[in-house]
């Protein structure tokens, strides 16, 4: 049977396969299927690398990130010039809309604000505002969504169905207007947040209701 240890090495192991992030810069601290995850990192890049990191791993149920961002002299930016460079970004990225989104820097953290049609536009904006010199991001943006038609739960069903990572036997769709909801179980936050966005991207969704749970077969007895 696997236990608080096992979890704490698979984490680690994972952080550890990251190119962007050292292994000494962040700790694990696992309890009952609940990560913790601290130390300081130079970018916020790195921060959200470790937390994509940790949601892969099969027996995590929930992360809690008090991993802190501290800028060194020679990373630091004027506001000005970081809102220059995500505003740049946002030009050359197809997947962000023009002239949709505003962008707000204060003391280098970055807000985002505006209307989307599509969510994958939505996150690509919240990750390209990621530059460097950026300390956190607040992602304001709304979803309205151009398509009238109702939604059909089939058509959800097969679009999850056709990943890889989804086992749909354990997976629940349900379809009121414009609205998915997801119920079940997975085996990993992965798993949960790539349902959701398989379920984003289906035409006419206006909002999804994740009810999704994290359950995995570990014995956390040290």
């Amino acid at each position: 049977m696997r236990n608080n240890e096992d979890l704490q090495k698979d984490v680690q192991s994972a952080i550890k396969w990251e190119p962007l992030l050292h292994a000494a810069e962040i700790g694990v601290m696992v309890k009952d299927g609940v990560v913790t995850l601290t130390g300081t990192v130079d970018s916020y890049a790195k921060k959200m690398e470790a937390e994509n990191a940790t949601k892969g791993v099969p027996g995590v149920n929930a992360i809690v990130e008090k991993i802190e961002v501290a800028l060194g002299a020679h990373l630091r930016k004027d506001d000005t010039d970081i809102a220059n460079e995500i505003m740049s970004s946002f030009k050359w990225n197809w997947q962000v809309p023009n002239n949709s989104i505003k962008v707000t820097v204060e003391n280098s953290w970055v807000t985002l604000d505006g209307e989307v049609t599509w969510n994958y536009q939505r996150e690509a904006a919240n990750k390209a505002a990621g530059q460097e010199g950026v300390l956190g991001i607040t992602n304001h943006i709304k979803l309205k969504s151009e398509s009238k038609d109702m939604l059909e739960k089939e058509a959800v069903e097969q679009a999850l169905a056709r990943n890889w990572s989804i086992d749909m036997s354990e997976i629940s769709v349900e379809v009121s207007a414009n609205v998915v909801t997801l119920s079940g179980t997975v085996n990993s936050i992965y798993q949960k947040e790539q349902a959701e966005r398989l379920a984003w991207n289906a035409p006419g969704v206006w909002a999804v209701n994740n009810q999704l749970v994290v359950e995995f077969a570990y014995s956390y007895m040290d």
